[in-house]
């Protein structure tokens, strides 16, 4: 009788078993999986230049809900996950001697260098044990090796050129099947237990009924969140319209953190989004949906094609620009105490949710990078350890691109903070919402409190350098728009802040580019 065959699927970025390729794989080729976490020591250190916490309280939560939701799916089928903290090589060669019986291990690739080191390493493990790598590419829409490029040096360095060539002569893959029973794990296994805030050096974060994602991690979840925009509310067929709003869960589709731990696979989103189109409606929203996966997709292969470039301070351009490191000035922006009042209400809905809408993160990058002037990684480590739903290709990506050394087809690119303001939360209800010392500041007025006479501060209860700063720096270009501010319920005639104005309808994804030259 032939000795039993044994897989250790080590999981990272790929938190699902629906459409994952590794379990696929196993399935046909194991006697036995070891479905694997481990908590690395690395990703709860800090970032590489300035030293923040490299996984703050947020996505740590929603990191543990995926780790949790995936053990309890696994067992519902008769297996479980196995948890570790500790280097992945080192516990998946642990887990060769311990056993004598692997014959593979599989996984899914990344792109970053920190995540490239760890595989080289396990592949170097298992060289040494005569341990079989299996490997594979899921993280993307479009599959790597079904791009219509001969080599990744020649994606586009524009996103509208990419889109239009994949769009064309590219292809998705079908969904894989979701295994109804998974092999079991073989005798003499602990599970492990899954460790607590305290473990990993993080103190729980604290809800806040004011947040744009109150929603927790994990497959279930990811899942239920599509059937509910999708096919309970119709969300979806309004999106395009919607999706520049700033206050509610329902104003944009809230995939990315889900899509960031690969608890949903965008195939399945693909999927799912043929399958409205075909039985309900199919419209620029519903295109608007796969338009955005595209982006991600994007950003992970200009990831691939440059490797570390996306993290060097001259960015893929090689551009030279005179960033400053004034840390008051940086303190300031992530606390949102800069006296802008739309930088600052965004700031601080990041800093207490662990989410801000795509229309703040581009402003507040702009702000950070042509305002202050101020060296962008600061702004992308920030980032990367408040986002709930950081993806290293994506913040880089669209760091390097709000800094103009990235993928922007523009030259120097620069938002109006008070036209966007305006435009975006015309009548001040998302400011008020999250910097309440200008609450008494009603209608549009909010967005420039240190115009306001002192007679109409001191009806407001507000002191400027007192109960709010005065701004730290005052672009020339904002007072084109000073006059324009709404004193009334709105000034576009609608009421709420998720309404987006006509003439924006029709742009990007916002954060990368558009046909209008007036931001």
């Amino acid at each position: 009788m032939s000795a039993s065959r044994t897989v250790i699927c080590l999981l990272r970025n790929d938190l699902r078993l629906h459409d994952n390729e590794v379990f696929h794989w196993a399935q046909r080729n194991a006697d036995h999986i070891i479905p694997l976490y481990c908590f690395d020591p690395c990703h709860y250190q800090g970032t590489y230049h300035f030293n923040f916490p490299k996984t703050g309280p947020f996505r740590l939560r929603f990191l543990l809900d995926s780790v949790k939701d995936l053990r309890a799916t696994l067992k519902k089928r008769g297996s479980t996950l196995l948890v570790r903290q500790g280097k992945p090589e080192d516990v998946v060669s642990d887990l060769i001697q311990q056993l004598g019986s692997v014959t593979a291990v599989a996984f899914h690739e990344e792109v970053a260098s920190e995540e490239k080191s760890v595989e080289k390493k396990l592949k170097d493990i298992c060289c040494q044990n005569k341990v079989k790598v299996q490997t594979f590419w899921g993280s993307t829409l479009y599959h790597r090796d079904d791009l219509p490029f001969s080599h990744i040096r020649g994606l586009p360095d524009i996103y509208t050129q990419f889109r239009k060539v994949v769009e064309g002569q590219g292809r998705v893959r079908p969904v894989l099947s979701t295994p109804e029973q998974v092999k079991s794990l073989p005798l003499g296994l602990e599970e492990g237990t899954i460790p607590t805030f305290e473990g990993l050096g993080q103190t729980e974060p604290v809800e806040d009924c004011r947040s744009a994602f109150p929603c927790r991690g994990g497959e279930t979840e990811a899942l239920a969140r599509l059937k509910h925009y999708f096919w309970d509310t119709n969300a979806v067929a309004t999106y395009k319209e919607t999706r520049n709003g700033m206050i509610g869960v329902d104003y944009s589709t809230k995939f990315s953190p889900w899509l960031a731990l690969g608890c949903i696979s965008p195939r399945y989103i693909y999927e799912q989004i043929k399958k409205y189109e075909a039985e309900r409606t199919a419209n620029q929203s519903t295109y608007w949906v796969i338009f955005e996966l595209l982006w991600r997709d994007y950003f992970k292969f200009v990831g691939l094609k440059y490797g570390n470039r996306i993290f060097h301070m001259n960015g893929l351009q090689d551009k030279h620009v005179s960033w400053k490191t004034d840390m008051t000035l940086f303190n300031a922006w992530k606390e949102g105490r800069t006296g802008v009042p739309f930088v600052d209400a965004n700031m601080r809905e990041l800093a207490l949710t662990g989410f801000m809408s795509n229309r703040g993160r581009q402003n507040v990058a702009s702000f950070l990078t042509k305002d202050l002037g101020l060296d962008w990684r600061l702004g992308a480590e920030w980032f990367e350890y408040l986002l709930v739903d950081h993806d290293v290709c994506s913040n880089y990506g669209n760091w390097l691109y709000s800094a103009g050394i990235g993928n922007d087809p523009r030259e120097n690119r620069k938002f109006n903070m008070i036209k966007q303001g305006l435009d975006y939360d015309n009548n001040g209800d998302y400011v008020r919402q999250w910097v309440p010392e200008l609450q008494g500041i009603k209608g549009g007025d909010v967005h420039t409190p240190w115009t306001l006479s002192n007679s109409a501060l001191s009806r407001a209860q507000v002191s400027l350098n007192e109960t709010y700063p005065s701004p730290v720096i005052i672009a020339p270009e904002w007072s084109r728009h000073i006059n324009n501010k709404s004193s009334g319920p709105s000034a576009k005639g609608r009421k709420g802040s998720s309404y987006t104005p006509r003439q924006h309808k029709d742009r990007g994804i916002d954060f990368y580019f558009s046909k209008n030259k007036g931001f």
